[in-house]
């Protein structure tokens, strides 16, 4: 239930959204994130808390943790993109 708690913040998926395919640093993250740096900081404490994302020389990254939960989540942006094409968004 926690992790399902802070995920279901806001802006906590699209920072594990942005982390899928690189490391970017906070500017970079807040950037691509379009959030506010007050609110990125408190999710990147949550997430990190959770070691689902960590930080390195380079910057901000996904744990083996935060891998393994985006992995769980291809099923459903499958599902997304499926639903997404037959209602025309």
């Amino acid at each position: 239930m926690v992790a399902l708690d802070v995920l279901g913040r806001r802006g906590a998926l699209r920072v594990l959204w942005e982390l899928r395919g690189a490391e970017l640093t906070f500017r970079a993250l807040q950037a691509a994130s379009d959030m506010n740096p007050a609110s990125l900081n408190k999710r990147i404490k949550e997430l990190r808390e959770l070691d689902i994302i960590d930080h390195s020389g380079d910057g901000y990254h996904l744990t083996k943790h935060g891998r393994s939960l985006m992995a769980a989540f291809e099923p459903l942006q499958a599902w997304a993109e499926t639903w997404a094409r037959q209602v025309d968004i």
